[in-house]
């Protein structure tokens, strides 16, 4: 028999009713509630809130707030706080009951004001060694890419920098005079965006080209190869080359870890002599190519001598050519920290292969860098084959990871600011992180083994670089010329020695 539906007075009161019972066991938020801990937010931003006047949102709501935001890629803030009544789960979450008031949605906005980027970095800091705990990080391979994130700013935005200035210089006074009236929180600061043009919108966004030119961000991340856990990440305008990060995301890896890298892969763009040698110094190899193999594969496509065609004999100090002449040393090379080597004028007008080697009348001249047997060294680990295995891996792991955050609106910045781009950065590698772990996590005593025999394996490499640093200094360090030949009295002594 069919049932019709009454239509009822609603009840103004439910017994025996609970939002516990409405939430179902698997629910992911069920599963973050029990693997994350939230209260520490409470000693992070203590000192940030005052003895007196009205009681706040608890700072665990907020931060709670924050990530039911990016989890679910909630367009806007106030459409979280309009949403929110609606959603059972949501409140059990917060902690919150159906009659709990529901805060308005600029305390999010000045929580993120008030608290900074360092408490949602402490977040994310605690999230990867929660990882660690777990036994879901082999900290010992690392690769690491950048990647862009369009800025919430348009290209019609953008105005000469040279009339901002002008116009700047002629309303100070009046700027002078508002200040003195009333005290400004937040007045946007118009800076250089790639030194012509400036957005009056996020000022700390820069001008970006990959087909269409668009303001935007540039984030770096770290990733371990195991469970492809976020072990750091660094946010920085979209202009930003990536060879300047790489040093940082090796020191986060190693602080939130515990453990530094053996192994960093990356693509060319972080090949780069500095990069490479800071890699040398810190003991960890290179499976990254150098930045520039693709003008040496492009020289011999074309046959055309590459400085690497240049043999160096020690005993000597001097370059030999392809064709067998000397390149002596001629001078310092102060830009790029090495040498110049140059041949005779006349060998090499009588040389055979000059069309591959020179048009210059002077000769061929070629640089040689201070440490190239170091460099040498990090960029034949980027060609041997673990090296090329390694660099396949990397496109399509970092490719996922950068793919997975879009689901969380990574694709474009929810704020203007940099600071305010590095939280939304945060906050979407702290969520990444979190899927892994409420998924992926072991027991308590399964994980410590594991942890175990990382740190073995970890003792055991330490033990190798010692005792091949041991042989270095009984061999004796490498020879170093002390004068310069051509150019008497100019002494080498304070270059140094190659770093063993």
């Amino acid at each position: 028999m069919m049932s019709r539906q009454s239509r009822s007075q609603p009840r103004l009161f439910y017994e025996g009713f609970s939002l516990e019972q409405r939430v179902r066991a698997n629910h992911p938020l069920r599963k973050i509630a029990k693997a994350i801990d939230f209260d520490f937010v409470y000693e992070e931003v203590g000192h940030l809130y005052g003895v007196n006047g009205n009681p706040s949102v608890p700072p665990p709501v907020i931060l709670k707030l924050m990530l039911l935001l990016v989890f679910y890629n909630v367009r806007s803030e106030r459409e979280l706080i309009d949403t929110l009544p609606a959603q059972m789960d949501w409140l059990w979450f917060l902690g919150f009951d159906l009659d709990t008031p529901i805060p308005n949605h600029s305390v999010l906005s000045k929580a993120r004001k008030r608290w900074g980027v360092e408490v949602f970095r402490s977040f994310f800091e605690r999230v990867v060694w929660q990882c660690v705990e777990a036994g879901l990080v082999d900290a010992r391979k690392l690769f690491v890419d950048a990647s862009i994130v369009e800025a919430d700013a348009s290209m019609e935005s953008l105005v000469d920098a040279g009339s901002i200035r002008h116009r700047l210089h002629q309303s100070y006074p009046e700027f002078e005079r508002r200040l003195e009236e009333q005290e400004q929180s937040e007045r946007p600061s118009f800076k250089k965006v790639n030194r012509q043009r400036v957005s009056t919108t996020d000022p700390d966004a820069a001008v970006t080209r990959d087909g269409k030119a668009t303001l935007a961000y540039k984030v770096h991340r770290a990733v371990e190869g195991q469970h492809e856990i976020i072990t750091d990440t660094q946010t920085t305008a979209g202009d930003a080359h990536e060879s300047h990060v790489l040093d940082a995301l090796l020191d986060g890896h190693e602080a939130n870890t515990g453990e530094s890298a053996d192994t960093v892969v990356a693509d060319a763009q972080y090949g780069t002599n500095e990069n490479l040698l800071t890699c040398h110094d810190r003991g960890v190899k290179t499976h990254m190519p150098h930045l520039g193999q693709a003008a040496q594969k492009r020289n011999a496509a074309r046959g055309v001598f590459g400085e690497e065609c240049f043999s160096y004999d020690a005993s000597r100090d001097v370059l030999l050519c392809p064709a067998g002449h000397e390149l002596r040393l001629q001078g310092r090379d102060r830009t790029n920290d090495g040498f110049h080597y140059a041949a005779s004028r006349v060998a090499c007008a009588a040389c055979s292969l000059r069309p591959q080697c020179t048009s210059s009348k002077q000769g061929r001249r070629v640089r040689r860098h201070r440490r190239q047997q170091e460099l040498d060294q990090k960029r034949a680990e980027g060609r041997s084959a673990a090296g090329r295995r390694d660099i396949r891996t990397r496109q399509h792991l970092m490719e996922r990871s950068f793919a997975r955050a879009k689901r969380y609106g990574y694709d474009r910045a929810r704020w203007r600011g940099l600071w305010r781009m590095q939280i939304q950065e945060l906050l979407t590698c702290a969520v990444q992180n979190i899927q892994v772990l409420v998924k992926k996590a072991r027991p308590w005593p399964t994980a410590q083994v594991e942890r175990m025999g990382s740190e073995v394996r970890r003792f055991s490499a330490s033990v190798k670089w010692f005792l091949l640093w041991l042989s270095h200094v009984r061999s004796g360090p490498p020879r170093v010329p002390t004068t310069i030949r051509g150019v008497p009295g100019m002494a080498l002594s304070a270059l140094g020695t190659p770093t063993p």
